[in-house]
């Protein structure tokens, strides 16, 4: 079979992840492949060419599809310099 992932707000507001074994196995390679090189990967709608392609089709009446996204990898010490705010004070290295 070919990926399929879906990605929905469900009716209380809950992100949803859905995924078959192949769309499983590319989203563990496409965040595998995440490094300070490759720091990113766009998700997108599967006929407008997505480097990781989302269905765009509810499994249920009421979802909210999310047919783009970004996954981003931030290492602590990108985060640390530009976004201190998401560090937790117990992980900073400044006290």
């Amino acid at each position: 079979m070919k990926p399929r992932i879906t990605i929905n707000t469900n009716k209380d507001g809950e992100l949803e992840i859905w995924l078959n074994p192949d769309g499983r196995d590319l989203f563990v390679r496409e965040l595998q492949h995440l490094s300070e090189r490759s720091d990113h990967f766009h998700l997108g709608p599967e006929d407008l060419g997505g480097e990781v392609p989302v269905q765009i089709i509810a499994y249920r009446e009421g979802d909210q599809i999310i047919e783009w996204g970004k996954v981003l990898f931030r290492p602590d010490e990108w985060d640390a310099q530009h976004f201190p705010q998401v560090i937790a004070p117990e992980s900073r290295s400044d006290g």
